[in-house]
């Protein structure tokens, strides 16, 4: 088991890395600090993990589980109500602690309803896709979408604990592997230049669910995220830039309809068009450009804008992106690979151009 640490003061916790953890019930009375737990998990995720979990919990005086739908599509307020409904029936009070059992979704909204519930209760992340492992899991963000904006509704609020068993990854499809690759190629790409060149030499490795080069990428991605995260928890400065090809994935998320793509796949294509977009305001070469376009094609993930997208409903989708502020849209761009910068003075007409080259109509 690898150990790291999000160094936030009284509000640090660590993040447990290694197979076979879901099955250790020392970690969860460790982290956990009152005698009643709620298990979130989704119908895909309960037949494959929660009895597993639940046995883990068994010396906790009340435990209870809520099954949610799975999908992006279902990342709503509505749903978030069904967390609600079983505390309130389920009589669980301000001790309680919400234990997420699944991907970036789970996770999402079960922090946002640890968040909410009396004002606040503990949770704890245990994330079972490569994508919510290295990302959604680390760093506090909470939320679910809106018809006209993705995680636009939220807080930030961070866990006790990240419990990340690299088992769970056995049971995963090879598209939601690959989806999770894709935030593992942003870290390279933002801050982490050798890592980038280890995913290079490494990415068979990773398709082939080799355990230690599993273990080894989500680590490093772990560590990355919880190094910018210390440094500013609430994304007022060098935080955004883990929003890398973010901005153009929400877009197709939200125009596409949540679900259709995966979210990885979305800021695949994204991260290709900020690089073009960079390439454009001569920061980068092509070869770089290259270089990560090889990578996602490797990693089976898209490059190219949906086929049915215009430049008109980037544009407005990407009006409504959090990253704007006063009026102007920030983007993430690239002076190299592994240095990333947030810039809001893009000139229109290279955005467009960038767009059209990545294939929106």
């Amino acid at each position: 088991m690898h150990s790291l640490t999000v160094d936030l003061g009284d509000r640090s916790y660590p993040i447990l890395i290694g197979p076979g953890l879901l099955g250790n019930s020392t970690h969860f009375t460790n982290a956990i600090r009152g005698r009643q737990v709620l298990v979130v998990t989704n119908e895909t995720i309960a037949p494959l993990y929660l009895e597993k979990l639940l046995a883990s919990l068994q010396d906790f005086d009340k435990v209870d589980s809520v099954q949610l739908p799975d999908g992006e599509a279902f990342k709503t307020l509505d749903t978030l109500n069904r967390i609600f409904d079983t505390l309130l029936e389920k009589r669980h009070d301000r001790s309680t602690t919400i234990v997420a059992l699944g991907g970036g979704v789970v996770g999402d909204m079960s922090g946002f309803a640890a968040a909410c519930y009396q004002r606040g209760v503990d949770f704890v992340q245990v994330p079972t896709t490569l994508l919510s492992q290295v990302d959604s899991s680390v760093g506090g963000k909470t939320g679910v979408n809106h018809a006209l904006g993705k995680n636009m509704i939220g807080a930030f609020y961070q866990p006790r604990l990240v419990l990340i068993d690299i088992d769970t990854l056995t049971t995963l499809p090879d598209r939601e592997l690959s989806a999770g690759i894709a935030e593992v190629i942003k870290y390279g790409m933002i801050c982490d230049a050798p890592f980038f060149a280890w995913l290079e030499a490494n990415m068979d490795a990773l398709l082939a669910r080799d355990p230690a080069a599993l273990a080894y990428a989500v680590e490093r991605s772990c560590a990355d995220k919880a190094a910018v995260v210390a440094q500013d928890e609430r994304e007022s400065g060098r935080r955004a830039i883990l929003n890398f090809g973010h901005t153009f994935g929400h877009a197709i998320e939200a125009v596409q309809g949540y679900g259709k793509w995966l979210h990885g796949e979305a800021v695949a294509a994204g991260m290709a068009m900020a690089a073009e977009l960079s390439r454009l305001r001569g920061w980068i070469s092509q070869q770089e450009v290259d270089r990560l376009r090889a990578l996602l094609t490797r990693a089976n993930l898209p490059q190219q804008s949906p086929v049915d997208m215009a430049v008109d409903d980037y544009l407005r989708a990407m009006s409504v992106d959090k990253k704007v502020q006063d009026g102007k849209l920030r983007l993430v761009l690239l002076r190299a690979i592994g240095d990333a910068q947030i810039v809001a003075d893009t000139p229109k007409e290279q955005l467009i151009e960038a767009l059209h080259s990545c294939g929106a109509r």
